[in-house]
């Protein structure tokens, strides 16, 4: 069989469609000896009879390791150049109690950005001195709380926040830490939308601007600058940004030694994962390493002490120990002219970044046969009960991610496959490409694969869907750790709605013999059951246009 050739040139034509890359999957995924798909030794037919579908499945061993891993590299690294280490969970990627409580279990501290993230740790049991607050617009009322708390460290964004930070630790009587966000001019290889340390965006200041503001801090006696801090980008492979990026700030940083102590230096997070086969991420130990080794020569050149040095990752952490369940509803080949498919191609690829490892890969040329004649092929949507609502980084970025069957094997030859979600809009799609065996049907579980960061985290109600229930699985089972949303939960925000109207509507549907897309009584009844989200069993089907082969990937 040859590849299709509306496949992208990064995707290879596999030679079983049912393997599952161990860098893309969660470490307890495997195959059962029926076939079925099981993370944390939980097999997805018992999680969709119990949960229903869609369904964020995180492997709670897996997530425990990668942070343990990640610390225990940066530690090891950075004490051979003399220093230690904090590490930061990026609580932005996704956060619940659970997940605080292994983060800290394992002994990292937490990064929040909003008045809800930091009550999530607070109320998880974080220790206020281990929470850094981010935020380019943090409110008066989020600094205030943060400062009566205690928490370890503020991250002054613009000039402004000097003086409000300050006069909050005035008023309750602290001194309150403080870093301050620079960007460092370097430009990740990265989407436009995760790079984040050029100067036209939103976040930081000029590093140029360091020296004014840093003097301004240091005015205030309620305020203590512990150093700078840089974030380049996020989904980032190699060291080569962090070094320079690290290298630009200890140049500042050992000006402004002249003015006092600087006991730290932060440089953020952004480490890529692998969402596809393709992707080859440097490995967490080899950054640590690399990161270690450019920090020391700097300062060394630079005739200063090796300050403390913070990280922040989040995606690394979090993001390939999830997967995400879905029940396919529709099944339908698409037939596309060649030509048409390679023009839009290579209009995506001139509007993606020249890096290969940046969000969104651009769809390749033909160069193999077409599968319905010489001038067109056919690309198959498999449309499932979730998409855009809960995973909108396809949309957003044009990110790629990988599929499998979950319910079992098959033999059947590899089908290329666009997994599409079930919202009103042409750009709600979940997989871009992939293949599937070529019997994928109507009913079959699908498992997408390292959705653990920022899909639930950016996930929404649009057509009115409920958000998903999130579950952990370890050693055989299973345990609510995000409760997901009916639809009652929905209509009860609403004043206007009662909910008499609701359930009027939902019995004259039962009693008409009407059906949901791909819903059925045991995923109500298990919905019901667990106070999850029954949006696969009470959502009528979205009829989205099919995206035309000529258009090509918008990133927003």
């Amino acid at each position: 069989m040859t590849a299709n050739p509306l496949a992208p040139s990064w995707l290879t034509l596999p030679a079983d469609a049912n393997d599952l890359p161990p860098a893309v999957w969660p470490g307890s995924a495997t195959r059962t000896s029926t076939g079925e798909l099981s993370l944390g030794g939980v097999a997805a037919s018992e999680l969709v009879a119990r949960f229903g579908t869609p369904l964020y499945v995180v492997d709670e061993a897996d997530a425990r390791g990668r942070a343990r891993h990640f610390r225990a590299s940066f530690e090891g690294a950075f004490a051979r150049i003399g220093t230690d280490v904090t590490v930061y969970y990026a609580a932005k990627a996704f956060l619940s109690s659970a997940v605080a409580e292994w983060m800290t279990g394992e002994g990292l501290s937490i990064d929040v950005c909003s008045a809800g993230e930091f009550a999530v740790a607070i109320g998880a049991g974080v220790s206020p001195e281990h929470i850094g607050y981010h935020g380019n617009n943090k409110s008066l009322a989020e600094i205030d709380e943060a400062v009566e708390y205690g928490v370890g460290a503020i991250v002054i964004d613009s000039p402004i926040e000097v003086e409000r930070v300050a006069a909050a630790a005035l008023r309750h009587g602290r001194v309150q830490a403080v870093r301050l966000r620079v960007n460092s001019g370097v430009h990740a290889h990265t989407h436009d939308f995760l790079a984040t340390a050029h100067d036209d965006q939103k976040f930081g200041t000029a590093l140029s601007d360091a020296p004014e503001l840093v003097a301004a801090i240091r005015s205030h006696s309620s305020l203590r600058f512990l150093g700078l801090h840089c974030h380049i980008g996020s989904q980032i492979f190699g060291s080569d940004g962090f070094s320079e990026s690290a290298a630009r700030l200890l140049d500042v940083h050992a000006a402004l030694l002249e003015g006092g102590e600087i006991p730290e230096l932060n440089l953020g997070g952004g480490f890529g994962i692998a969402y596809t086969r393709a992707d080859d991420p440097t490995p967490v130990g080899q950054l640590a390493e690399q990161l270690a080794d450019i920090v020391g020569s700097e300062c060394a050149r630079l005739g200063i002490p090796v300050p403390h040095v913070a990280f922040e990752p989040g995606r690394v952490l979090i993001g390939p120990s999830t997967a995400t369940l879905y029940t396919v509803g529709t099944v339908k080949p698409v037939s596309v002219g060649v030509e048409a498919s390679a023009k839009a191609s290579a209009d995506a690829s001139a509007d993606a970044s020249a890096d290969a490892n940046a969000e969104g890969k651009a769809e390749g040329g033909a160069d193999g046969s077409a599968e319905n004649g010489a001038d067109t092929a056919v690309r198959t949507y498999v449309s499932v009960d979730g998409g855009m609502s809960d995973n909108a980084r396809p949309a957003l970025y044009g990110a790629d991610y990988s599929v499998r069957i979950a319910g079992r094997v098959s033999t059947a030859e590899p089908l290329l496959v666009r997994i599409a979600g079930k919202h009103c809009e042409s750009g709600d799609i979940v997989v871009y490409a992939d293949y599937l065996p070529a019997d994928v049907t109507p009913g079959d579980t699908v498992a997408v694969a390292a959705t653990g960061a920022y899909c639930w985290s950016l996930s929404s109600n649009y057509n009115y869907l409920g958000r998903p229930p999130v579950v952990a699985v370890q050693g055989g089972s299973a345990r609510l750790i995000m409760r997901g949303e009916s639809v009652d939960d929905l209509l009860a925000r609403d004043p206007g709605l009662a909910r008499s109207t609701r359930t009027a509507t939902t019995a004259a549907s039962a009693a008409a013999g009407s059906s949901a897309t791909t819903g059925t009584s045991a995923t109500t009844a298990a919905s019901v059951a667990t106070g999850t989200s029954a949006t696969t069993a009470t959502t009528a089907p979205n009829h989205a246009p099919a995206r035309a082969a000529s258009e090509p990937r918008k990133a927003s």
